[in-house]
C-alpha cells in the first residue's frame, strides 16, 4: 500500500512541478511578440480494481496545451495586412498631395503668373520688356511642370526600391516559415507532441508576412501550414518555400513589378493580383494614383501646348511672319513588350485635347486583329478595317497609328501624357517671335454713309495653306437684294447668325447684322446698316509689331473651357486634379485609421485567449506551490509508512 501512495505522491509532485515550470515560462515570455500562454492540463491516472472497489494511482500530464483560436488569429492577420497597404498607400500619397497643395510655388500660381504676362503684352503690344516678361513667365512654367514631374518620378524611383525591399523580405518569411513547418513535422501530429514554441514562432512569421502582403493560411498535413498570396499563387507549400522576384516590365524598363518564379523562369504577376500588405498598397497606388496623377498633369501640359500652339500659328511676328510653336509638346511614349514576335509598329499623336483622358492604353493583337484597350475601365476598341500598310484610329482625343503585322499575343504600352510635363517647354528664344498680331486688317471708310461695321477679323489655319489675294474690298448692294459682293471669285462664303449655316457661292452673300462670314481662312463678323455702295475692306496686317489681337485671343484661352469635353480650364483641370488627390489621401487617412482601430480590437480579442496574465500566473503559481507541497507530504507519508511496516518485520 505504502508503494501505491509512493507512486501517487510521485506523481502529483511532477505535474505539479510541469505546471510550476509551464507557469515560469509564460511568465519569463510575457512580453515576447506572438508568445501564446500555455497550460498543462492533468489526468487521472488508471485506476486499479480492488475486492471492494477501484483505488486510483495518481495523476499525469496529459497536455501542455497552447491557448490560441485560429479564427481570431485569421482576423488579425487579415487586419494587418489591410492597415499595412493603407499605411503604405496614405505615406506616398500624402507626398503628392502636399506637393499639389502648394499655393506659393505650386503649378497653379505658374499658370496665373504666366497669362499675367500675357496680358501685359495685351495692353503693352510694342513693349520689349513685357515680351521678355511673356518669355521669362514662360520658361517658369515650363520649369514648374518639370519639377512637379521630377518629383513624381521619385517617388516612382522610392516605389520601386520599396517593392524590391518587400519582395525580399516575403521571400525570407516563407523561408523560414517552410523551415519551421519541417522542424515541427518532425515531432508528429499528435497533441502532447505539439511544439508550442515552434508553432508560435511560425504564427508571428504568418504574422509579420502579412505586414508586407495579404497571405491566405491553410492546414497542411504533419501539422504543417500552407501560405499563399495574390489569385492563390502557393508561397509555402509543407516545407518548401516558392519565391517572388522583382523584375522590369515589359513594356516600361524604368517601372519594376512582383513576378512569380518557377523553375527558372519568372512570370509577371499582374498588379491587382497581389494585395494587401505594404507590397500591395504599394502597387495599388503607384497604379491608382501616381500614374493617373502624373497622366493627368502631362494632360495639362499637352493640352496646353496644343491650344497655345494652334492659337499662336494664327498670328504674325514682329517680322510679318506667321507665328511658330510657342511650346514643345511632347510626343507619346510607345513601348512594344520586350517578347512581341510581330514586325507591327504603333504611335500615338495627340489630335483632339478636349477628349483626352488620364488613362494609358493597351494595342494588341490576337494574330489577325488588333485592339486598343483603355486601361482604366478595360474598355475595347477593335481597329476595323485593319489595313498592315497603315490603319488610323481615333480614341479619346488619340490618334493610334498601327502598320505590320502582329502575332498572337503582342501588345504595346501606350501612354500618351505620361511625358507631356517632363518634354513641355518653351520653344521660342527671342521676343521678336512672340505672334501678338493677326495676319489681316479691316476697315470701313469714313465715307460710307450707313451705320454698318466690319470687326477686326481673325483667320483660321486654311489661310496660311491658301490665302487669298488681299486686299478684297467688300460692297454693299441694297439694290441687289442686300448683298455683300465682292467676295473672291471661287471662294465659298460660310455664313453663320443665330446659330444657323448657310453656305454661298458666286462672290456674294446676304448682308445680316450680327452674322459672322468665312471664306478663304478669313473669319469677320458685320453689324449695324449699311448704306448702298458702302464698302468694307480686308488687308495685309503691315502693323503687326504693334497689333495685339492674337495675344488677346492667347489670353483669353484661360478662360476656355477646353479639357474634359470642353468644359474645364486649364485652372479648373487642375484644381480638378488637386481635388481628386486631396480627397483620396483624406479617404486612405480615414481608412487607415478605422483600420488601426480594428486592428487593435481584434488583436485585443485574440490577446484575450492567448496573452498572458501576470496576475493570473502568479495565482497559479501559489496554487501549483501547494500542490508540490502537498504531493511531497503524501511521499513523506508513505515513507512514514513504510518504515513502520519495516520495525515490525524486526
Amino acid at each position: 500500500m505504502s508503494g501505491n501512495l509512493l507512486s501517487i505522491g510521485k506523481s502529483g509532485l511532477y505535474a505539479a512541478q510541469t505546471a510550476l515550470t509551464t507557469t515560469g515560462h509564460n511568465i519569463t515570455n510575457a512580453n515576447v511578440e506572438g508568445y501564446s500562454r500555455q497550460g498543462v492540463v492533468q489526468a487521472t491516472s488508471i485506476t486499479m480494481e480492488t475486492g471492494v472497489g477501484f483505488v486510483g494511482t495518481g495523476t499525469k500530464v496529459a497536455e501542455i496545451k497552447r491557448y490560441s483560436d485560429d479564427f481570431l488569429n485569421n482576423q488579425v492577420r487579415t487586419a494587418t495586412a489591410s492597415t499595412g497597404s493603407l499605411d503604405a498607400y496614405y505615406a506616398q500619397i500624402s507626398q503628392i498631395d502636399n506637393l499639389l497643395a502648394d499655393t506659393t510655388s505650386g503649378l497653379s500660381p505658374a499658370i496665373q503668373n504666366f497669362f499675367s504676362s500675357v496680358q501685359d503684352v495685351t495692353g503693352n503690344g510694342a513693349s520689349i520688356p513685357s515680351r521678355q516678361a511673356l518669355l521669362s513667365s514662360s520658361e517658369t512654367l515650363a520649369a514648374s511642370f518639370q519639377q512637379i514631374d521630377a518629383r513624381l518620378e521619385e517617388i516612382g524611383e522610392g516605389v520601386n526600391s520599396q517593392i524590391e525591399s518587400n519582395v525580399n523580405l516575403i521571400n525570407t518569411y516563407a523561408k523560414q516559415i517552410a523551415e519551421i513547418n519541417a522542424k515541427i513535422g518532425s515531432y508528429g501530429s499528435t497533441a502532447q507532441r505539439q511544439p508550442n514554441d515552434l508553432l508560435d514562432q511560425r504564427d508571428q512569421l504568418v504574422m509579420e508576412l502579412n505586414k508586407h502582403v495579404k497571405a491566405s493560411v491553410t492546414p497542411g498535413s504533419n501539422n504543417a501550414l500552407n501560405v499563399s498570396i495574390g489569385n492563390g499563387q502557393p508561397l509555402v507549400v509543407g516545407q518548401q518555400a516558392f519565391q517572388l522576384a522583382t523584375m522590369k516590365t515589359p513594356t516600361d524598363l524604368t517601372r519594376v513589378t512582383v513576378g512569380y518564379v518557377t523553375g527558372d523562369k519568372v512570370t509577371q504577376l499582374p498588379e491587382n493580383a497581389v494585395t494587401g500588405g505594404e507590397l500591395g498598397g504599394l502597387l495599388e497606388f503607384r497604379s491608382g494614383t501616381l500614374d493617373r496623377v502624373q497622366n493627368s498633369i502631362g494632360r495639362l501640359a499637352i493640352g496646353m501646348a496644343f491650344t497655345f500652339n494652334a492659337q499662336h500659328k494664327l498670328g504674325i511676328d514682329g517680322a510679318g511672319q506667321q507665328g511658330k510653336d510657342f511650346f514643345v509638346q511632347a510626343p507619346a511614349y510607345v513601348a512594344a513588350a520586350v517578347d512581341n514576335a510581330g514586325t507591327a509598329k504603333v504611335g500615338a499623336t495627340v489630335t483632339d485635347p478636349t477628349k483626352l483622358t488620364d488613362s494609358d492604353y493597351k494595342v494588341e493583337s490576337d494574330g489577325s486583329s488588333f485592339f486598343v484597350t483603355r486601361l482604366s475601365d478595360n474598355q475595347r476598341t477593335k481597329v476595323d478595317p485593319y489595313n498592315a500598310a497603315g490603319t488610323t484610329v481615333k480614341v479619346d482625343g488619340v490618334d493610334f497609328a498601327i502598320s505590320g503585322t502582329a502575332s498572337s499575343g503582342d501588345n504595346y504600352l501606350v501612354r500618351p501624357t505620361a511625358n507631356g510635363a517632363s518634354g513641355f517647354n518653351l520653344a521660342l528664344s527671342d521676343v521678336g517671335q512672340i505672334a501678338a498680331g493677326t495676319p489681316i486688317a479691316t476697315a470701313a471708310p469714313i465715307a460710307n454713309k450707313g451705320s454698318g461695321q466690319i470687326s477686326a477679323g481673325s483667320v483660321s489655319a486654311s489661310y496660311f495653306t491658301a490665302p487669298p489675294a488681299l486686299p478684297v474690298s467688300l460692297s454693299f448692294d441694297a439694290a441687289g437684294g442686300g448683298q455683300l459682293t465682292g467676295f473672291p471669285a471661287g471662294a465659298s462664303v460660310t455664313m453663320t447668325l443665330n446659330g444657323a449655316t448657310t453656305t454661298h457661292t458666286g462672290g456674294s452673300a446676304p448682308f445680316k447684322a450680327g452674322a459672322s462670314y468665312s471664306f478663304s481662312g478669313v473669319n469677320l463678323t458685320m453689324s449695324g446698316v449699311p448704306q448702298q455702295g458702302d464698302k468694307f475692306t480686308v488687308s495685309a496686317n503691315t502693323a503687326g509689331t504693334a497689333d495685339t489681337r492674337n495675344i488677346q485671343a492667347l489670353g483669353a484661352l484661360q478662360t476656355k473651357n477646353i479639357f474634359n469635353g470642353g468644359s474645364a480650364t486649364y485652372q479648373s483641370a487642375f484644381a480638378q486634379t488637386v481635388s481628386a488627390v486631396g480627397n483620396k489621401t483624406r479617404e486612405v487617412q480615414v481608412n487607415a485609421s478605422a483600420g488601426e482601430a480594428l486592428l487593435k480590437q481584434v488583436t485585443g480579442a485574440a490577446s484575450d485567449v492567448s496573452g498572458v496574465n501576470l496576475d493570473e500566473e502568479a495565482t497559479n503559481l501559489l496554487k501549483y506551490q501547494q500542490a508540490y507541497q502537498a504531493a511531497g507530504k503524501v511521499m513523506q507519508i508513505a515513507n512514514t509508512i513504510f518504515d513502520t511496516l519495516l520495525s515490525i518485520a524486526r
